[in-house]
C-alpha cells in the first residue's frame, strides 16, 4: 500500500470509527427516552460502561479470537491484546472495536427497566469477550491467516446485518427471556400487553437521527478505504432508512394501527439494518426494497412478541433480529448483475440460521448461570422504586423525585 494511499484510508477508517462511536449516544438516547423517568440514568450508564469495558476485552481476547489466525475455519487464534504491529492493524483494531461495542448495546434497550446492573455488565463482558467474536471469525475471520467456514461458502454479510445485529439480538432474545417481563407489563387475567410509553419521545427522535448519522460510518467504513464505492454504499444506506419509515408507516395502515413516533423510527433503524448485509452489492431500487420491508417486519415483530409475553422495552430483537435476518437473506437474492441467485439464497439461510443456532443457546446458558450465581433481575422493589436510585443512588430528574422517600432493601 502507497504511503498516500495509506493515509487516506487510515484518515477514511478513523473518521468511520467515530461515527460509530457516536451510534452509542444514539443508542443511550433512544434507549433511555423509551424507558420510564425512574431508570433514565441506569440506561444510560448500562450504554456507557459497556462500551468502556468491552473496548478493554474486545483488545484483550475478542479481535484475536474474531480476526486471529484462523485455521480451523472456527476460531482465531493469535493476535490478542493487540501490540507491536503494522500501523494498519490498529485502524483496523480501532474500527472493529465499535462494531463489538454495537453488538452489546442492542441487549441493553431489550432487558432495559428490571437488569441488575453489575449482571448486566458482566454479561455484556462474555458477549464481547467469546459469543460475537467467534461467529464473526466464522464470517469475516483469518485477517491474519485461514478463512471463517461462512466466508468460505461465499456468505455476503458487507457490514453485519447477522454478524453484529442479529447476533446482538438472538443475545437480547435470551436475557428477555431469562429475566421475565417487567412487573405489570402483561395481564395475569387474559395475558394481554399493557403499554409502558418512555419517558421522552424527544431523546427518541434525536437518538433515531444519531444512529442514522452514525450508520454511514457503519456501512460507509466497512470498504476500509477511501475508494469511489463509498458513494452507492451511502446511497443505499440512506434510502434503505428512509423507506424503512415509509414502510413501517404503511404497515400500520394497512392494520389500522397508530403511527407512533416509536414504531416510525424503528421503522427505519430496520430499514439501515437491513441493507448493511448488501449496501455494497445492491443497486439503490433493491436496497429501497430491502428497507421497505424491513421496516413492515420491525412493527410486525414488535406485536408477534407481545403476543408471546416477551418483552422487549426499544423493540431491539425485531429491529436488528429479524430486520437483520431478512436483510441477509436479501443480501443473496438481490446481488447486482446476479440477481435471484438461488446457491447464494442458501448460503445466505445457513449463515441466518448458525448465526441464531450458534448465539441464542450460548448466550441463553450465559444468562442463566449469572441469573443463578449472582441473580440477574432486580428485586420487584427495586424495579418498582426505579434502577436510577437503587442501583446508582442517584436520579435523572431529580425534581421529580424530591417528595419521595425511597428505602432500599438490606
Amino acid at each position: 500500500m502507497q504511503v498516500l494511499e495509506l493515509n487516506l484510508n487510515t484518515l477514511w477508517v478513523a473518521l468511520a470509527a467515530a461515527l460509530v462511536f457516536f451510534m452509542q449516544a444514539g443508542f443511550a438516547l433512544l434507549e433511555s427516552g423509551m424507558s420510564r423517568a425512574k431508570n433514565a440514568v441506569n440506561v444510560m450508564m448500562k450504554n456507557y460502561m459497556d462500551v468502556c469495558l468491552g473496548s478493554l476485552i474486545y483488545w484483550l481476547l475478542g479481535y484475536g479470537i474474531m480476526f486471529g489466525e484462523n485455521l480451523s475455519g472456527f476460531i482465531g487464534l493469535s493476535h490478542f491484546a493487540l501490540t507491536d504491529v503494522a500501523a494498519w492493524d490498529y485502524s483496523l483494531l480501532l474500527f472493529q472495536m465499535m462494531f463489538a461495542a454495537t453488538a452489546v448495546t442492542i441487549c441493553s434497550g431489550a432487558m432495559a427497566e428490571r437488569t441488575k446492573y453489575d449482571a448486566y455488565l458482566l454479561a455484556a463482558c462474555g458477549i464481547t469477550a467469546f459469543i460475537y467474536p467467534v461467529f464473526g471469525s466464522w464470517a469475516w475471520g483469518g485477517l491474519y491467516g485461514g478463512h471463517g467456514w461462512l466466508a468460505e461458502l461465499g456468505f455476503i454479510d458487507f457490514a453485519g446485518s447477522t454478524v453484529v445485529h442479529s447476533v446482538g439480538a438472538w443475545c437480547a432474545l435470551a436475557g428477555v427471556i431469562i429475566l421475565g417481563p417487567r412487573t405489570g407489563r402483561f395481564s395475569r387475567e387474559d395475558g394481554s400487553a399493557r403499554e409502558i410509553p418512555g419517558h421522552n419521545l424527544s431523546l427518541v427522535a434525536l437518538g433515531g437521527f444519531i444512529l442514522w448519522l452514525g450508520w454511514f460510518g457503519f456501512n460507509g467504513g466497512s470498504t476500509l478505504a477511501a475508494s469511489a464505492d463509498i458513494g452507492l454504499i451511502l446511497l443505499n444506506t440512506q434510502l434503505a432508512a428512509a423507506a424503512g419509515a415509509v414502510g413501517a408507516l404503511l404497515f400500520c395502515r394497512a392494520t389500522r394501527q397508530p403511527v407512533l413516533l416509536t414504531s416510525t423510527i424503528n421503522g427505519s433503524l430496520a430499514g439501515l439494518v437491513g441493507v448493511t448485509a448488501g449496501c455494497a452489492t445492491m443497486t439503490p431500487e433493491f436496497a429501497a426494497l430491502t428497507g421497505l420491508i424491513a421496516g413492515a417486519i420491525a412493527v410486525y415483530g414488535s406485536r408477534w412478541l407481545q403476543r408471546r409475553r416477551l418483552d422487549d422495552v426499544v423493540g431491539a430483537i425485531p429491529v436488528h433480529g429479524f430486520a437483520g435476518a431478512w436483510g441477509t437473506l436479501a443480501a443473496g437474492v438481490f446481488v447486482r448483475d446476479d440477481l435471484f441467485n438461488w446457491g447464494q439464497l442458501t448460503v445466505q439461510m445457513v449463515g441466518v440460521l448458525s448465526a441464531f443456532l450458534w448465539a441464542f443457546p450460548t448466550a441463553l446458558l450465559l444468562f442463566f448461570l449469572i441469573d443463578r450465581l449472582l441473580g440477574l433481575r432486580a428485586s420487584t422493589q427495586h424495579e418498582q422504586q426505579g434502577l436510577d436510585y437503587t442501583e446508582h443512588d442517584e436520579v435523572g430528574y431529580p425534581e421529580f423525585h424530591q417528595h419521595v422517600t425511597f428505602h432500599k432493601e438490606s
